[in-house]
């Protein structure tokens, strides 16, 4: 993901400027920020830049992580495991700067350190905060605030930030020339020398069998809510004592579950030996939860790291990235990504098992090694060593055993599979909450390694479109979400207080909804249940599915309508496949058109894209794919800004050239030759606002400034708009 090292640039001209505009200021536009400062140094030779944000939400925090949201709402990470700064571990040209981690950042606002103004709810939960603590989502967005105040202030004199609290719609303007990003409501556009769109996670219009759905509640008067970010969600139809079906089990059915019952009003107390126990305040729904697993995602592991980390990657790292790509033919996931993941996940499982529990082994660590990498995943040769090497079963490590728990299983009645539910989640917290269990940390670390190196292959097109389709953005996507990022211990014991209250009910594996048009009712069913249930509601708990055609951001929406954004498309054989993806290039994230083509003056970054780097923050030392893509894209950015300042410095001097052949507004994905010409918008380097101090005495919403607008910008065409929500 790191771009080439290029030339130095050569000393700057007087005049010379350019204008940034990225529309999105959540975490990946603040990451993108981060990296423009570290990198400014360099390669910014003191030109001048004003970067524009534009996004309706807070800076930093951004739609999802905005404060304005319910205080019961809290990560599944420990604090200890969020940063938004790069470390040793992140393989990138640009340089390393150190910052501090959610629990960092936390004790020196403690400490007095860092002066951070704090809501009275935030400060009291600071206080009690350590590394191992689930914070609240309000205290990340606290957080996420903090780190783009700091970015923002520690970026040189030449680098100025101004934040725009608007919907940008659209994006026009020639391939060779300024972009002109427009705003919602206002008559004239941003002008830009380049743009980078950093959307964040965006919702979806109803696709085919949503839109059915919605009209047979509408014509049976029910209640169904498609596919949504669990916060924003209307709750408000649900009425007390209502039959909701639940459609998925991850960690948005967690956040609704909490806002339709603690939200409404009910509470927890603890019994004499621990237990937790739900009183109702008589607003609740019952909620009826299945899923194709039919249990809800791995509990997050609830102690640290000790001792000797795993050696990753190990079989599957940039050497067997790199042998994949040397075959021939088409590659399938199955047959050959797979087999290198789950061995480099028994890698990671085994080793912490061997070092830090040798007393459950019968051989040491070097000689299980040497054998463990001499055969394959799911081979009998590899089955007979476990077995000879770790007497307990519980200690084995059964990926297919964890993938489907409830598989093959038969149920008598609901009650038996509540009861074996409950059991199943009351086994999966006392084993992720117990450090003699630390074999799952090392699986976790290497989930991680294995995530962070696969986005490669999946942009080079090597893997055969059914596999890409099927395995990876189906089975892959959800397999590594399930292990690796669950609920918090303390969500799973309140889903089991709630569920011996009979407030949640599971369905069971490979849920199916149907409608039944007789009685005017949603009904579900499972595999391994008799009988289905009845409900007046069926909720959709899961996120929406990234989507181009169906997006219910404008701007990206108009950008392909228009053909200036590609959706990425598998061809397999004669057959198209459209993945619902914004196509970029891997090099450094510049927006590919309907053709293929990439244009020069536009980047995208984020979960809208099929780059594959979803999370904007991450684990500390895990060289997260999104720190590696953003150093890429904000150094090919400061080199394109600094070739478009020069010439349009030597332009107002009357002495600009003509382009040379293969110039970057003729550039093929990824390529970094030639040079742009570009007219620099007039205000760019006047009126503008200074980020401010790390003090926090001053927000960034109160530092806002009007767009510094082009004056004689005509208005895009008047085609009549879809009515949006």
């Amino acid at each position: 993901m790191s771009s080439p090292a290029g030339p130095s640039p050569a000393a700057p001209s007087p005049n010379a400027s350019a204008t940034l505009v990225v529309v999105g200021a959540g975490p990946r536009a603040t990451g993108l920020l981060e990296r423009i400062a570290a990198n400014a140094p360099e390669l910014s030779g003191g030109r001048r830049l004003h970067i524009h944000l534009v996004d309706p939400y807070p800076p930093g925090a951004g739609r999802v992580w905005r404060l304005e949201q319910s205080p019961l709402l809290r990560m599944n990470s420990m604090a200890e495991d969020v940063t938004m700064f790069t470390d040793e571990s992140v393989v990138c040209d640009g340089p390393i700067r150190h910052g501090p981690s959610l629990a960092q950042w936390a004790e020196r606002v403690r400490s007095g350190e860092l002066r951070v103004p704090l809501e009275p709810d935030l400060e009291d939960e600071l206080a009690g905060l350590s590394g191992s603590t689930f914070p609240t989502r309000r205290l990340q967005s606290a957080y996420l605030t903090w780190v783009f105040q700091h970015t923002a202030d520690s970026l040189p004199p030449n680098i100025t930030v101004e934040v725009h609290r608007k919907h940008a719609v659209r994006i026009t303007g020639p391939r060779r020339g300024t972009q002109s990003v427009w705003l919602d409501g206002e008559p004239v556009p941003l002008t830009a020398d380049v743009a980078v769109l950093a959307l964040g996670h965006l919702d979806a219009l109803p696709d085919r069998q949503e839109r059915v759905l919605a009209a047979f509640a509408r014509d049976h008067g029910l209640t169904y809510l498609p596919p949504e970010f669990s916060a924003d969600s209307d709750l408000s139809g649900i009425r007390p004592g209502e039959a909701v079906l639940m459609r998925g089990f991850g960690l948005a059915f967690v956040d609704l579950m909490v806002l339709l019952t603690e939200g409404r009003g009910g509470t927890y107390t603890e019994g004499p030996r621990g237990t937790l126990r739900y009183h109702p305040c008589g607003q609740e729904p019952v909620l009826y939860v299945g899923s194709r697993r039919g249990v809800p995602y791995h509990s997050k592991i609830g102690y640290p790291l000790t001792g000797e980390r795993p050696p990753l990657p190990r079989f599957f790292g940039p050497d067997a990235v790199d042998a994949l790509l040397a075959r021939p033919g088409r590659l399938d996931f199955q047959r050959d990504i797979w087999p290198l993941i789950a061995k480099e996940i028994g890698y990671g499982y085994y080793h912490r098992l061997f070092t830090a529990h040798p007393e459950r082994t019968t051989v040491n660590w070097p000689q299980f090694e040497e054998k463990y990498a001499a055969v394959d995943h799911g081979s009998a040769e590899l089955q007979a060593l476990v077995a000879a090497s770790i007497p307990d079963r519980a200690d084995r490590l059964d990926l297919e055993a964890l993938d489907r728990p409830l598989e093959g299983l038969r149920f008598g009645g609901p009650e038996a599979l509540q009861d074996y539910v409950r059991s199943y989640i009351g086994l999966d917290i006392a084993r992720r909450a117990d450090p003699r269990h630390s074999a799952d940390l090392g699986a976790f670390l290497a989930l991680l390694s294995a995530y962070g190196n696969l986005p490669r292959l999946i942009a080079s097109g090597a893997i055969a479109p059914r596999s890409r389709l099927r395995d990876i953005d189906g089975w892959w996507h959800g397999f590594f979400s399930y292990l690796a990022s669950g609920p918090p211990g303390p969500r799973l014991e309140q889903m089991l207080a709630l569920s011996r209250a009979g407030i949640v009910n599971f369905v069971g594996a490979d849920m199916r909804i149907t409608t039944d048009h007789e009685r005017g009712v949603f009904r579900a069913g499972s595999a391994g249940l008799p009988g289905e249930v009845e409900a007046t509601a069926l909720i959709e708990s899961r996120l929406p599915a990234a989507t181009v055609s169906r997006t219910r951001d404008r701007l990206l929406r108009r950008l392909h309508e228009d053909g200036a954004g590609g959706e990425e498309v598998l061809r397999d054989g004669e057959r198209n496949i459209r993945t619902g993806l914004l196509t970029v290039s891997a090099e450094d994230a510049r927006v590919l058109d309907g053709q293929g083509r990439a244009h020069p003056r536009r980047f995208a970054l984020g979960a809208h894209t099929n780059a594959r780097s979803f999370a904007a923050f991450a684990r500390p030392g895990t060289n997260a794919p999104a720190f590696r893509q953003n150093d890429s894209t904000a150094r090919a950015l400061l080199r394109l800004l600094g070739e478009i300042a020069e010439q349009a410095s030597e332009s107002l001097s009357g002495t600009l050239s003509e382009p040379q052949s293969g110039s970057l507004s003729e550039s093929r994905p990824g390529s970094m030759s030639g040079s742009l010409s570009g007219r620099m918008s007039e205000s760019a380097s006047e009126g503008l606002a200074r980020p401010v101090s790390e003090s926090g005495s001053e927000s960034v919403s109160e530092r806002l400034v009007e767009p510094a607008c082009a004056p004689t910008a005509a208005a895009p065409d008047d085609r009549k708009e879809a009515t949006w929500a």
